[in-house]
């Protein structure tokens, strides 16, 4: 079992457009994404100001992503993780662990002092995050407006 992690590339971007699908179509996310969505949502992302994000393969098998983008704030950099995610059928196996981590130590690199994200109440991705010393901000609120 070889694993390696190396930054995301214009070059790779079919490969997590193929994950991405098939991680948020299945449970427990059930969404719909087609390849145009998922692809015109990963190319945006990609484009955003200080992008960063991170590929994991094991044996030269895409397994997982990580990206966002780093924010000025008054006190420094933050990074929004945008989008994560490791083949379903291999979770719960420290995959997301380790690349989680290794995204933190490259965030550390550049002088970033903090992550958020936004992720589902409940379920495996809240518990994983919280595993992983992610806490609830209790200052902020996630509120929306569906535009009809």
């Amino acid at each position: 079992m070889t694993e390696k992690i190396m930054p995301i590339t214009n070059g790779k971007i079919e490969k997590c457009i193929e994950l991405y699908i098939n991680v948020f179509n299945s449970a427990p996310w059930n969404e719909t994404w087609t390849y145009q969505t998922a692809k015109e949502r990963l190319t945006d992302l990609m484009l955003t100001p200080k992008f960063l994000g991170f590929l994991l393969y094991e044996n030269d098998t895409l397994i997982g992503f990580i990206a966002g983008n780093s924010k000025k704030t008054f006190t420094g950099l933050t990074f929004y993780i945008a989008e994560f995610c490791i083949n379903n059928q291999i979770q719960g196996k420290g995959y997301g662990s380790k690349l989680l981590l290794y995204l933190e130590e490259e965030l550390k690199k550049r002088d970033i002092y903090s992550i958020y994200l936004l992720t589902a109440t409940g379920g495996h991705a809240e518990a994983f995050y919280l595993k992983n010393n992610y806490s609830i901000n209790e200052d902020r609120i996630v509120m929306k407006k569906i535009l009809s």
